[in-house]
């Protein structure tokens, strides 16, 4: 064999490197976006859900304009979000707003007792469990990205390609009330 042919090969067999890598990173791109998309089907269900429960809610709570306000607030927020990082940014503000319904209710005893209210808590509490395991797949699928970008020799060509490390949907500082599910109490 010439020298030649014998870079052309070695030529050859880096190119088909360099493009599996890239391969796989877009692979695991598409998982990430993928398992964030199955968290928008549930964040679109919550959004829903949420106006008809601030509606039940409002007749009960004359006193509690301010706690429905920052839930609606945030939800339109959350609407609004166009990247995965705002959106999770505007999900974690949400989510502190309804913990803030859920401390108001307890002073509303007439309204705990409502059917409408008892079955609006039900579905809610229902899509706060799909998203606590929508969410640890889509942190699942951020990690194997992550890892993916980090090792070597992928860390040679990752930044080159435009892969960067990708954010989790961590829950803050309240990370330990959300770790167990919902508990609805009447």
């Amino acid at each position: 064999m010439s020298t030649g042919t014998i870079i052309l090969i070695v030529v050859a067999a880096l190119v088909i490197f360099i493009i599996s890598i890239y391969n796989n990173l877009v692979n695991l791109r598409n998982r990430r976006e993928n398992a964030f998309a199955d968290i928008d089907v549930q964040l679109k269900q919550r959004h829903d859900l949420i106006p008809q429960l601030v509606n039940a809610v409002k007749g009960y709570m004359k006193h509690e304009e301010g706690v429905l306000t920052k839930i609606t607030e945030a939800r339109t927020k959350a609407m609004q979000a166009g990247t995965i990082d705002g959106k999770i940014a505007a999900e974690n503000q949400l989510t502190q707003a309804l913990s803030g319904l859920k401390v108001a209710v307890e002073a509303y005893p007439d309204l705990k007792a409502s059917n409408n209210f008892l079955q609006l808590q039900e579905e809610l509490s229902d899509i706060e469990n799909k998203l606590a395991a929508v969410r640890r797949f889509f942190n699942s699928a951020t990690r194997e990205l992550n890892t993916a970008i980090e090792k070597f020799p992928n860390v040679l060509f990752a930044g080159m390609f435009g892969f960067r490390r990708q954010n989790s949907f961590e829950l803050g500082d309240d990370r330990a009330s959300y770790d167990k599910a919902p508990d609805v109490k009447f």
